[in-house]
């Protein structure tokens, strides 16, 4: 970014920090979170050691037809936290809360039919995913939802409208919002179905270097001692984050994509061996979202390569091998064909019908003897001949009369 582009963000900043100072101190003497209707929330700027994470966010912020964002990882890695503090950065700062016990008409809205019938007009009451509309719709453990919400949710959030049909009456809103969603994986798995609808996802790690956990604890504490003066201390960077995310949005539908993109693209997405296309369309429009945000000219191979985690993490198969399957097959046929050969090496070795114990005794000798002096062939190795084995005399056996046999 060039120098006067920066001197004019800085003009800008100073009113946008004004605005933010503001928020901050109603926010904190009401007791509120704007845009969460709840406790202040932890500024995302403050965020410790999430970069990937804080990234995922804000390309999700620009461009909100990405699908959303999935955020896996253990109990307290601040998953819940980044996505309260994203609602802040976003015009309207509104986050919604989507509860696991929510009903479908809860989360869609409902047409009343009555009406309709009578009236002859649609009166519809709207759901979660009509007041989410521009900000963050934020749903907590996702993988425990049904997954006729999750679809809903999903279908919703990459096409910008929700559409409800009740007994052939329907009705359409826009439902553009920023779709989070987190989850432990140790309390179940989402269906690789609904999954793969996700734009983004990001894995997070519990932290094992000293310094950075205390950073984290460290500011932990100075937020739950003082949120208001916590809060104003980061008011510059937050305010720098919203300007950011504003400029972005106007610039991303300029950006092109030239043929060397499309090509790193197909690459990764190949080399990945992933299903369909999603892959490939999701991860060049993250890629033109972090141009937008970096306010790039265009956008490059390298936008394409920090970006395909986010979008190959959950999409990325294991490729087979050519070259080990033919050597598998060959394998297999090389085991059957010693098995073959060894079944015929038993025939010809087992003695004829009706001889004697003596002269079966007599025939294995005589085969162990053969393949002692190398009488065997290579296809052989491995195969044990025929052991001599004594008879025991057993008790006589009284005879059946004829009508029971």
């Amino acid at each position: 970014m060039s120098e006067g582009k920066r001197g004019g963000d800085r003009g800008v900043d100073e009113d946008l920090i004004q605005g933010v100072n503001q928020g901050v101190i109603q926010g904190a003497n009401e007791g509120l979170n704007p845009g969460a209707n709840s406790r202040p929330a932890f500024p995302f700027a403050a965020l410790v050691a999430q970069a990937p994470l804080q990234q995922a966010l804000l390309l999700a912020a620009i461009d909100p037809g990405l699908g959303g964002v999935l955020v896996t990882g253990p109990r307290g890695t601040a998953k819940s936290t980044a996505a309260r503090a994203l609602a802040e950065l976003l015009p309207q700062g509104q986050l919604v809360n989507l509860p696991l016990g929510a009903s479908e008409d809860r989360l869609i809205g409902t047409l009343d039919i009555e009406t309709v019938l009578r009236d002859g007009a649609v009166r519809f009451s709207p759901g979660l995913l009509a007041k989410a509309h521009r900000g963050v719709l934020y749903v907590d453990e996702v993988n425990l939802l049904p997954d006729s919400l999750v679809d809903a949710l999903l279908d919703a959030a990459a096409s910008g409208v929700n559409t409800i049909e009740r007994d052939g009456v329907s009705h359409s809103h826009d439902a553009s919002f920023v779709l989070v969603g987190t989850m432990n994986p140790e309390e179940g798995e989402l269906r690789p179905q609904l999954i793969d609808r996700f734009g983004l996802m990001v894995e997070l790690q519990n932290c094992f270097e000293p310094q950075v956990r205390q950073q984290i604890v460290k500011a932990r504490l100075a937020f739950d001692l003082d949120p208001q003066g916590f809060r104003a201390s980061h008011a510059p960077r937050q305010a720098l984050y919203v300007e950011r995310i504003r400029a972005a949005r106007a610039t991303l539908p300029q950006l092109p994509f030239d043929d060397a993109v499309h090509a790193r693209v197909s690459a990764l997405c190949i080399d990945a061996a992933v299903d369909g296309l999603r892959a490939d369309l999701v991860m060049l429009r993250a890629a033109r979202a972090l141009a937008a945000l970096e306010q790039a000219a265009a956008v490059t191979a390298e936008h394409v390569d920090r970006v395909a985690e986010a979008v190959l993490v959950h999409r990325r198969h294991q490729r087979e091998n050519p070259a080990s399957n033919e050597a598998h097959e060959a394998d297999a046929g090389w085991q059957g064909q010693g098995g073959d050969e060894s079944d015929r090496r038993r025939e010809s070795s087992s003695p004829a019908s009706g001889a004697s114990s003596s002269s079966s005794t007599g025939a294995g000798m005589s085969s162990v003897g053969a393949n002692s002096n190398g009488g065997a062939s290579e296809a052989d190795w491995g195969y044990l001949p025929p052991e001599p084995a004594g008879t025991t005399q057993v008790k006589g056996v009284i005879p059946l009369s004829v009508k029971k046999r």
